[in-house]
């Protein structure tokens, strides 16, 4: 909330200096655990004089019209301007307002900005109503050496702040914000977030190194750290080596996420050490011996807490836990845990069987994935589900291939998360995250928005990552629509009836992977509205071969060739639009008794292309179907050059209307070009 605080508190004074035509040269905002600052340099010291004109009712309105104007403007009748326009003659104030000494505008501003923080929580103290993260202790507030007078929360602004509650406590008094950053860091307060993060992760690379080691990459327990220390001070400890024997995992897990230690690796070996960074926010006379010997003892009485959970754990086999998993709902209309799995253990089944991957490892490492939700460590931190899944898999003897998928299954999270690495793996983490997506479209909890709760967006680019780096080949409509048959609590209303599925779930998820596919391939410079045009044939589901189709077309429409064709299309689709609805008719089929020479080449051309493409496009060479489309460009061009489509004759007119709507019918063969931007 810190960072996010100091943005919004620049934010909003920023805007009411604008409102009020103050100008600045520079902002620059800091934030740390006790403070938040903003500095605003180059402020000018008195608002420029400014006039603004109200436009008021006609001369001729009634008298309880022009009277309010007067009220609301403060300007006298007599002084109002008369102007005239298309409506009539009006009445104009023109409202002069002298600029005020910058000082009094900003007793106004800050108090106002100040009270509109949007803290995510915020609490009331004493006997106050006002509401902020925390109580309120102090503000300083100066101009140009001056303090600006106000109060919040019975608090007076002034000039007086403090330095570090501990080492440096007595008051402070600053004018200016070089003083106050100076006397700060004399004070033992780095201001500056940035800097103390660089001097965390500075002092921890360097006291590892000295003992052979190096800290693991966390950059969210950085930017936390840098949040809880104004003087950080970096300490190394050590882990009792009874302990040494926990899963790296929870060892590393139990540190950042109780403690806020950093981990440690050999680097040598990579392996964990037995040695944590912490951060402390004291200097001491002892040089920070005390301070470890406390944090090694509350380390070693959380982690003998997670040693007992881990060995009670593995007392018992994740098979004996599947059935406990009908205790965790998963959603009120979707079942438990337990029923899901049964879900997913089919599916992964099924995708195995496609992938030609092995069915039986798929559907048991399905089975067992979700049975260490029930585990005490996975209660703990809920954060190791899957990785303790292998654990447990591999101490009751279950494949490394089964285990690893247990694993694996919920990757990827994130857009630079690794991919699940085997078939085995592959075929679960797609069925359970299409269970999710199916399931949850068809319950009604799309995402809607910035709302995603279930994060489905995430699922759906992990499906498409998965897909397309492994060239994987599925059909998701067929998927989706068996799939959907094993719900059996969505068709059931409150009183008990069965209601059938909402119909267009199918669609609607296929329109969403279509969505999700534009942000998948725009880091790769593939076009969206291509996406669209080639998602756009209905018959379209398999991912791999829609982007190769997309890949192909984008290369095509760069050429002349393309162009031009596009162009050709985009003439022959408008001429028949506006005719159709001209006529109040469709011109469809093949054309006959064509006359010219320009109109029976193209016919013949189209006919040639539209074998071809259909050809290319069922052995998915989607170049050779692009070449057969560029075939056409010259006999399009020689038509609408020679051939005149609306012409006197009613049955030829009909014929060579028909030839246009060949021309759209054999380009939509590879695409809907009328989706094609630009």
């Amino acid at each position: 909330m810190q960072g996010q605080a100091a943005k919004d508190l620049e934010r909003l004074i920023v805007g009411a200096l604008s409102d009020r035509g103050l100008l600045f040269e520079a902002a620059r905002n800091f934030a740390g655990p006790r403070r938040l600052t903003l500095a605003i340099d180059g402020l000018v010291v008195k608002q420029p004089d400014m006039s603004e004109e109200r436009k008021g009712p006609r001369i001729d309105a009634p008298q309880k019209a022009i009277q309010g104007f007067v009220k609301s403007t403060g300007v006298p009748l007599e002084q109002c301007e008369k102007r005239s326009d298309a409506k009539g003659e009006f009445y104009v104030a023109v409202i002069a307002r002298k600029g005020r000494a910058t000082l009094d505008v900003l007793a106004e501003i800050l108090p106002e900005s100040i009270a509109k923080l949007p803290w995510p929580k915020s609490m009331r103290w004493g006997d106050g109503s006002f509401r902020w993260v925390r109580p309120l202790h102090g503000i300083v507030a100066t101009f140009d050496g001056a303090v600006i007078p106000f109060e919040m929360a019975g608090v007076q602004s002034g000039n007086t702040t403090r330095g570090h509650r501990f080492l440096a406590p007595a008051a402070i008094q600053v004018r200016r914000f070089d003083d106050y950053e100076k006397k700060l860091r004399d004070a033992r307060v780095i201001l500056s977030g940035a800097e103390r993060r660089e001097t965390i992760l500075h002092e921890a690379k360097q006291k590892a190194f000295a003992l052979g080691l190096e800290p693991i990459d966390d950059q969210g327990l950085a930017d936390e750290v840098t949040g809880l220390a104004e003087w950080p001070v970096v300490l190394v400890g050590t882990i009792a080596s009874e302990h040494m024997d926990l899963p790296a995992e929870i060892l590393q897990t139990s540190m950042r996420t109780h403690q806020k230690y950093f981990a440690l690796r050999d680097n040598k070996t990579g392996k964990l050490a037995n040695r944590f960074i912490l951060v402390a926010n004291m200097v001491t006379q002892d040089g920070g011996r005390e301070i470890i010997a406390g944090n090694e003892r509350v380390l070693r009485a959380r982690l003998s807490d997670a040693k007992f959970f881990w060995d009670q754990d593995r007392k018992r086999t994740l098979e004996s836990r599947v059935e406990d998993l009908k205790n965790i709902v998963f959603h009120a209309k979707l079942g438990t845990q337990l029923e899901r799995v049964q879900r997913i253990e089919t599916l992964a089944g099924e995708i195995a069987g496609m992938l030609g991957g092995d069915v039986e490892k798929a559907k048991r490492a399905a089975r067992l994935c979700k049975a260490d939700l029930t585990t005490e460590v996975v209660g703990e931190f809920p954060e190791l589900q899957g990785i303790m899944g292998r654990y447990y898999a591999m101490n009751d003897g279950e494949s490394p291939e089964i285990a690893d998928a247990i694993r694996e299954h919920y990757k990827p999270l994130g857009p630079s998360d690794v991919l699940p690495s085997s078939p085995v793996s592959m075929a679960v983490a797609l069925a359970d995250k299409l269970d999710m997506l199916i399931g949850l479209f068809a319950a009604g909890e799309k995402p809607t928005g910035s709302g995603d709760p279930y994060a489905l967006r995430r699922a759906a680019l992990g499906i498409i990552r998965i897909l397309l780096q492994h060239e994987l080949r599925l059909s998701f409509a067929k998927i989706a629509q068996g799939h959907l048959a094993k719900f059996h609590r969505i068709d059931v209303d409150v009183a008990g009836n069965a209601q059938p599925i909402a119909d267009g779930v199918v669609s609607e998820l296929m329109l969403f992977f279509a969505d999700r596919l534009k942000v998948a391939l725009r880091e790769k410079g593939i076009r969206h509205d291509l996406i669209d045009a080639v998602f756009a044939l209905s018959h379209e589901d398999d991912l791999v071969r829609l982007v190769r189709r997309v890949e192909a077309l984008q290369t095509f429409l760069k050429t002349d060739d393309g162009a031009n064709l596009l162009t050709g299309y985009r003439r022959a689709a408008n001429i028949l639009r506006i005719e159709e609805k001209k006529d109040k008719r469709e011109y469809r089929g093949v054309p006959d008794g064509l006359r010219q020479a320009e109109e029976q080449e193209l016919q013949a051309a189209l006919v040639r292309a539209k074998v071809e493409t259909a050809k290319a496009l069922y052995e998915e060479d989607f170049a050779a179907a692009m070449t057969a489309l560029a075939r056409l460009r010259v006999p399009v061009d020689l038509f609408f050059d020679k051939v005149t489509v609306n012409t006197d004759d009613k049955v030829l007119r009909e014929n060579r209307l028909k030839l246009l709507s060949q021309i759209a019918e054999t380009a939509q063969q590879v695409a809907d070009f009328s989706r094609v931007e630009g």
